[in-house]
């Protein structure tokens, strides 16, 4: 190594952050709790749901603790686990969702072991009960958590309701503000987002609402704070929308697309991906 080298290497002097909380124990606790609310039998190790539900619940309270102080936290924990159950309740009743509208999978267990809209859909009810319970940091953590493993970018502040059927997902945004009712439809690429971005809108409704039985083809955008899709309807793939469509609307991505066969052309078709 050079002696400039050296120098550089010494001048080098990071900024610390203090973080109260530690990202690696709350991403496991995360991992955790999902398996724990779906165990997987294995006759080679058997699982002590109530021990590492009890080792779980202690990081996250240690957790809690640092933001929020002891007293708090143990309110926080208790509440927090007094909805898990019917948290998994209505978990199970998504995954029935998954198994009715897609015509790929087999199984309940396929669902739940397998589809990552699933997923990002367990992990999302997890963080945005975190969230309403005032420790947005830590529901953050676990969203991006989620979005790490599968792609899918979930705020945890999002209003989602019953059924949310993401299908294949990768790429799907939806933000912080965004509301979506019962039994919608999303496919991969779609984001709920907001018109543009400025500090000062913090506290304003920047994404969309999506009513009841709507379904969002791929890559479709929508944009606005005051965008309403109402139900029932369906939003082509591609589609840009910025404003609101009425109940029941079909919304189309007008492109002209040529088929010719390879032997009525002249051109060169040689392509290479």
């Amino acid at each position: 190594m050079t002696d400039r080298t050296e120098e550089l290497i010494r001048q080098f002097s990071p900024q610390l952050i203090h973080a109260p909380v530690s990202r690696n124990d709350l991403e496991g606790v995360i991992e955790k709790l999902v398996s724990l609310m779906f165990p997987v039998c294995d006759c080679r190790k058997p699982v002590s749901v109530r021990e590492e539900l009890q080792a779980a619940g202690e990081k996250l309270h240690v957790n809690i603790a640092a933001l929020t102080g002891e007293r708090r936290a143990d309110e926080i924990t208790e509440s927090f686990f007094r909805q898990l159950l019917p948290l998994r309740e209505r978990l199970y009743e998504d995954a029935c969702c998954y198994l009715k509208a897609d015509p790929a999978a087999k199984s309940l267990e396929e669902v739940i072991l397998a589809y990552p809209g699933f997923h990002a859909l367990c992990v999302h009810r997890v963080a945005h009960g975190m969230h309403l319970l005032g420790v947005p940091l830590i529901a953050r953590i676990f969203s991006e958590y989620a979005h790490s493993k599968v792609g899918i970018d979930i705020h945890p502040a999002a209003g989602i309701g019953k059924n949310l059927f993401m299908d294949h997902g990768t790429g799907i945004v939806i933000g912080e503000t965004a509301e979506i009712g019962d039994n919608v439809k999303i496919y991969q690429g779609v984001t709920l987002g907001a018109l543009y971005v400025e500090k000062k809108l913090s506290d304003v409704k920047r994404h969309p609402t999506v009513e009841d039985n709507v379904v969002i083809y791929a890559n479709a955008t929508i944009l606005g704070g005051k965008t309403v899709i109402g139900h029932d309807s369906v939003i082509g793939g591609g589609a840009w929308l910025t404003r609101s469509v009425a109940p029941s609307s079909l919304v189309t991505n007008s492109i002209d697309v040529k088929i010719r066969t390879v032997k009525d052309s002249s051109d060169s078709c040689d392509f290479g991906i």
